[in-house]
């Protein structure tokens, strides 16, 4: 049998005693934590950002558990903390904002559309689309939607190359013809 040559050897394997002051804040944290919370809410307007600034004061609170001598005051000592945390995010978040006179609009670039009127043509092509006959339909889908070749869509619908390029050529001439899509033109 040995016997261990320094004792502080022999302990540095056991796991250390928790300290009692944490296991308070354990207790007062989740006694007073929707008293703080309100009080964080009423600096905030959103209420994630209200946890998050309980979250970050009562880390702080943690921190300084052992240094407060009075815990009758902890309300006040987070409270405090509240407010300075909330403080400096505003003060940080002010350098990055600036006031001006005309809203930054991006460049509108020459040829680009309007959204809407984009929507516009896309429904009124669709509308167009819709009348076509079932097969033609499904033949203009398959090769100008999904971008499929004209061997691959024969092969999808079971018909031949030559179908494929003859109704799609008709339902072509049927759209070009519609009047709702003579606005594009």
């Amino acid at each position: 049998m040995t016997t261990p040559v320094c004792a502080g050897a022999s302990t540095a394997a056991l796991p250390a005693t928790p300290d009692p002051a944490y296991p308070s804040f354990a207790s007062y944290m989740r006694a007073r934590q929707p008293t703080l919370l309100r009080a964080a809410r009423s600096l905030t307007a959103n209420p994630a950002d209200a946890e998050d600034l309980l979250q970050t004061a009562l880390t702080k609170t943690y921190v300084a558990w052992e240094r407060i001598e009075d815990h009758r005051a902890l309300d006040g000592y987070v409270r405090r903390a509240l407010l300075n945390t909330r403080t400096s995010q505003w003060r940080k978040r002010r350098v990055d904002e600036f006031a001006c006179d005309e809203l930054p609009e991006p460049e509108s670039v020459a040829g680009t559309a309007d959204p809407a009127e984009q929507q516009a043509l896309r429904d009124a092509m669709w509308r167009a689309i819709a009348k076509l006959p079932n097969r033609q339909r499904a033949m203009v889908v398959l090769r100008y939607y999904e971008d499929l070749s004209e061997v691959q869509t024969a092969e999808v619908l079971g018909v031949s190359v030559g179908t494929v390029k003859s109704a799609v050529s008709r339902a072509l001439g049927k759209l070009r013809e519609d009047p709702e899509l003579a606005l594009a033109r």
